[in-house]
């Protein structure tokens, strides 16, 4: 039964949607990992003020990674006004990886890849991302780095990870870093992302998160 307003009349579906936009965004991020991206972005959020927690959404979605774009697609299919898709995954092992983003971004889909992980962004919070082309190796680095930098073992379902990075690293660096490795990459002639080592995109939306979220002096 449709709900209805303070007058007694029934709101329409569309009515009872707007009333559940968040002022800066939906961001629907589809991840083909259980733990280690869903901690992040969920540390993200919960580390902005809590007026701005409200007005902005980040959900996190995991699915296998064949499914990113379909899975994205249907989910934002409701209230697709306002939902912001993002597929957030690695170069790993993936053989498609290539073909997976052109495809998204063809149909709209933003992308936040990392090559050869998504540890590789995170050792920016630390100063820098080192040229590792192995995904397990850039993982058992960073753990060290980690652990060296914060005291605790890394954990990729640790839900302080982002506490951790933004306490003991620093975020504006990392975004710095990252874009300078991004760019240095198209110097080099290299403009396919599966050939951009080490390199990623996920900062562009921790970028546009934090540029929506920081109070203009």
């Amino acid at each position: 039964m449709a709900r209805k307003d303070r007058m007694g009349n029934r709101k329409t579906r569309e009515q009872r949607s707007k009333r559940r936009v968040p002022e800066m965004g939906y961001y629907l991020v589809v991840t083909d990992t259980e733990a280690t991206e869903r901690c992040f972005f969920d540390g993200l959020h919960d580390s902005l003020p809590t007026d701005m927690q409200k007005k902005l959404v980040i959900k996190v979605v995991e699915t296998k990674t064949q499914n990113l774009i379909q899975k994205c697609l249907e989910m934002t299919v409701y209230d697709a006004q306002y939902r912001i898709p993002w597929i957030v995954f690695d170069r790993d092992q993936v053989m498609n990886f290539d073909q997976i983003i052109k495809e998204a971004e063809k149909v709209g889909i933003h992308v936040g890849w990392s090559n050869p992980c998504f540890e590789i962004w995170m050792f920016a919070y630390f100063g820098n991302m080192p040229a590792i082309h192995d995904s397990w190796v850039c993982c058992s680095k960073f753990g060290e780095l980690y652990k060296n930098k914060t005291g605790q073992s890394y954990s990729k379902a640790d839900p302080d990870m982002y506490k951790r990075l933004v306490e003991c690293g620093e975020e504006e660096n990392a975004l710095a870093v990252a874009t300078q490795k991004y760019q240095q990459c198209l110097r080099d002639g290299k403009t396919i992302p599966s050939e951009m080592c080490p390199a990623t995109r996920v900062h562009e939306l921790v970028r546009e998160i934090r540029r929506k979220t920081t109070p203009k002096d």
